[in-house]
């Protein structure tokens, strides 16, 4: 049985998916045609239903629960692990929402934790997540909401933070952030479900069974950074959670989901039969 597979090309989605779609574990009789995106692409494409599994925002997964249904395993979900509002003055802040705000996409998480964060906040420019930076820099934004490996060089380029919205997150729910999950077509039986969120689990505990190494695969897919970020990368996004969300991100994503609701009319309440594979 073959399968279309959509994950980012950074180093905690390619570090997950790496054994599995390279064939380094038995995938028994399952095969994989991959397609690497940034995840807005990923995330419109979940719109669209046009892969049979493929990672997505969790900012996205309202939008996507008629045509999918989330797996418990390979997402990232966690503390201290949110997107960052950062700009060139930290003064920015007391004018943030009459600001122009630089954001990685209208579908994101990111996207959902900065509107939670401030509501009223509507000069927006959605950029793919890597042009947040130089939109700041260059003053097409006043401030710009980042995410992935910028985390971690924004202050290399004389950037400041001004929130951590993952924090505001936590400290306004009690409850982990849930970035981004796998999701699988809900026309494919329980059984395939499962075996796909199996074999998931068996990828990422093979890379971590080899890790601190990295593969040819993923430093193939991050050319521009130094093992050092893929690292920090993949020890902040890739955890527990990403094996197994167990019960504590079943209740983070059932808040996701409610809080959403909150934002947006006419959206369905959480229904874990409804969500979950």
């Amino acid at each position: 049985m073959k399968f279309t597979i959509g994950f980012s090309p950074c180093p905690n989605d390619t570090f997950i998916f790496d054994a599995l779609v390279n064939k380094k574990i038995d995938t028994e009789d399952f095969d994989f045609e991959v397609l690497l995106e940034d995840v807005q692409t990923l995330n419109l494409w979940a719109i669209n239903g046009k892969l049979d599994v493929s990672k997505i925002s969790y900012g996205v997964l309202p939008l996507v629960l008629e045509k999918y249904s989330l797996l418990r395993s390979g997402g990232a979900l966690g503390k201290g692990v949110g997107p960052l509002l950062i700009s060139k003055d930290q003064n920015t802040l007391s004018s943030i929402e009459g600001s122009t705000i630089a954001i990685p996409g209208i579908n994101t998480t990111a996207h959902m934790l900065f509107s939670y964060a401030f509501p009223k906040a509507n000069k927006k420019q959605f950029l793919v997540f890597n042009e947040i930076e130089d939109a700041v820099l260059t003053g097409k934004a006043d401030a710009g909401v980042i995410i992935h490996e910028n985390r971690f060089t924004y202050q290399d380029r004389r950037l400041v933070k001004l929130m951590d919205l993952g924090e505001l997150w936590e400290q306004r729910t009690k409850a982990p952030i849930p970035l981004g999950g796998i999701i699988v077509r809900k026309e494919f039986d329980g059984e395939v479900k499962q075996k796909l969120e199996r074999l998931i689990r068996r990828s990422l505990e093979y890379s971590l069974k080899n890790y601190p190494v990295i593969s040819d695969f993923v430093s193939r897919h991050s050319q521009e950074m130094s093992e050092d970020i893929m690292r920090k990368h993949i020890d902040l996004y890739v955890n527990d959670f990403s094996i197994d969300i167990g019960e504590k991100g079943k209740r983070a994503i059932k808040k996701l989901l409610e809080v959403y609701a909150s934002m947006h009319a006419n959206t369905k309440a959480f229904d874990e039969s409804e969500t979950f594979a």
